[in-house]
């Protein structure tokens, strides 16, 4: 983001309001997780080794300027963990295995980018619910450290759909605005070998 200016300023009001729907995010997770007094501290199932897609631009852009934040050494590093990882998950896909490995955002268990991660690591782990009208709702369990520790619990209601929303919302609007047509899944290491 650093080497594009043009781009980084017309992405710059994207980005603040993507920084507000995570906020939000962060806000709404953590009064639920605290209603469970749920902790993540890592587990055997770690979600940093989950194989999963993400599916805005907004995120990748903003993982970008994240990555932008970091010293040069340390961002190269990142890119070189990327490539690193996408050929691992080929090879994995290609054995007919399931992808378990660490996310090249992550250094001895911490997020390089932590401020900056998406939408999905802000709100793995608690049970959570889906409200798509016409639809019935779709209800989520937790991760399997939350299940662990809080799995008794009665449920606080944790509906990411106003989320989803406004992500939806703030995509559209940014591709309009940069003519952008395709669609976007891609895992982080994915996002940092393009």
């Amino acid at each position: 983001m650093k080497s594009n200016p043009e781009k980084r300023k017309i992405l710059f009001p994207f980005l603040n309001r993507l920084a507000v729907i995570f906020s939000d995010m962060d806000h709404a997770y953590l009064t639920s997780s605290s209603h469970y007094d749920f902790c993540c501290k890592g587990c055997d199932e770690n979600c940093c080794m989950t194989h999963f897609f993400h599916h805005t631009y907004m995120e990748y852009f903003y993982i970008l300027e994240g990555i932008g934040k970091l010293d040069s050494s340390l961002s190269a590093s990142i890119y070189k963990k990327a490539q690193e990882a996408n050929q691992k998950a080929i090879s994995t896909i290609q054995q007919g295995d399931k992808v378990r490995l660490m996310c090249p955002l992550n250094s001895n268990g911490i997020c390089l980018i932590y401020n900056y991660r998406p939408m999905i690591c802000r709100m793995h782990g608690i049970p959570h619910e889906l409200n798509v009208p016409g639809k019935q709702t779709v209800f989520g369990t937790g991760c399997k450290a939350f299940e662990i520790q809080c799995g008794t619990k009665p449920y606080l209601p944790f509906d990411r759909t106003p989320f989803y929303i406004s992500m939806a919302n703030l995509e559209k609007d940014m591709k309009q605005q940069l003519g952008i047509r395709d669609k976007f899944k891609k895992t982080i290491a994915q996002m940092l070998i393009d």
